[in-house]
């Protein structure tokens, strides 16, 4: 068996919102927010604690003005049909917290080289606040779950799940899975947002993140029957409680907007996500850069959900 790596905290300094995903050419892909929200990098290494030091490549920058042109938040990328995808969210200069989602593509073979092409924005029933797209297949099927502010609904961001005609184009009906309703939720902001998935033992899981973005910050877990229609509501079940939050013992705080991916020989599940190792924060939290790239090992339960644990000190 292949020597699994070791995981030391934090695995790449100041880089928020991180997706990590292991490729067929065995490298793991890396994008995260930047401080500065103003452009989307990409890096690759073939372990995970490499991610920290490994070369970084601009995928795309920002826009003068108009779309696109201010708070950068939260790529992913994703592999699809031979071709790579990432989804991001932008706002305007005149509008920094009205954001919505867009995707850029690259048919590359290594997605550090060759051109990002805009595909246009990723359109929804409204025109209103989104973010925080993610992707999987399911059945033959592709599936993009995303976080969007609905006009009837008081609060920030609800989570929805549509089908996908394309990597970049939903079809109807979009369908709401989670809004903020439990007062973890809902503390500073009602916010559920950046969602990952999990498959495993005919089950899916949908990761996601609640309240502001300081200590309370916290993660959510829904999960459905694989076989189940995943366009019903009630096809997926809530956690009553965070399945992961701040644990002072660790001085680890308001961890979440995670990914998740494998160890190096594939033996482990892996889960990356992002926390700060001090709790008081001067100012915006959205400001404060120190929201660092961190993995630790997960498991799982007997019932077959997933067991994150506490998330673990930095590393001396």
């Amino acid at each position: 068996m292949q020597k699994v790596a070791t995981l030391n905290n934090p695995i790449v300094e100041q880089r928020a919102d991180p997706w990590v995903y292991k490729h067929t050419d065995g490298y793991y892909y890396f994008t995260a927010s930047v401080p500065e929200y103003d452009r989307i990098e990409v890096r690759r290494s073939e372990t995970i604690l490499g991610l920290g030091n490994a070369e970084t490549a601009v995928a795309w920058k920002k826009h003068e003005n108009g779309p696109m042109s201010a708070n950068i938040w939260a790529p992913e990328i994703h592999y699809i049909n031979g071709k790579w995808y990432i989804y991001y969210a932008a706002a305007r200069e005149d509008a920094i917290f009205d954001h919505r989602m867009y995707a850029i593509e690259n048919d590359s073979a290594n997605p550090l080289e060759g051109n990002w092409v805009e595909k246009g924005q990723v359109t929804t029933d409204w025109e209103t606040f989104s973010l925080d797209a993610t992707t999987f297949e399911h059945n033959g099927q592709r599936y993009y779950v995303w976080a969007q502010r609905d006009p009837k609904i008081e609060g920030n961001s609800n989570l929805y799940i549509a089908k996908m005609v394309n990597p970049w184009t939903i079809e109807g009906p979009q369908v709401m899975i989670t809004t903020p309703e439990y007062d973890w939720e809902t503390i500073g902001f009602s916010v559920n947002e950046g969602a990952a998935v999990l498959k495993r033992k005919g089950k899916i899981f949908i990761s996601y993140s609640a309240s502001a973005t300081d200590y309370n910050y916290c993660m959510g877990l829904l999960q459905a029957d694989e076989n189940s229609d995943l366009l019903d509501p009630a096809s997926w079940v809530k956690s009553e409680a965070p399945v992961f939050k701040t644990y002072e013992e660790n001085s680890q705080y308001g961890p979440g907007h995670n990914s998740f991916t494998v160890s190096e020989d594939g033996s482990q599940d892996i889960l990356i996500y992002h926390a700060r190792n001090y709790r008081e924060i001067v100012g915006d939290p959205l400001w404060d850069p120190n929201r660092h790239t961190r993995a630790q090992v997960f498991t799982w339960n007997e019932d077959g959900t997933p067991n994150f644990g506490v998330p673990v000190p930095d590393a001396k």
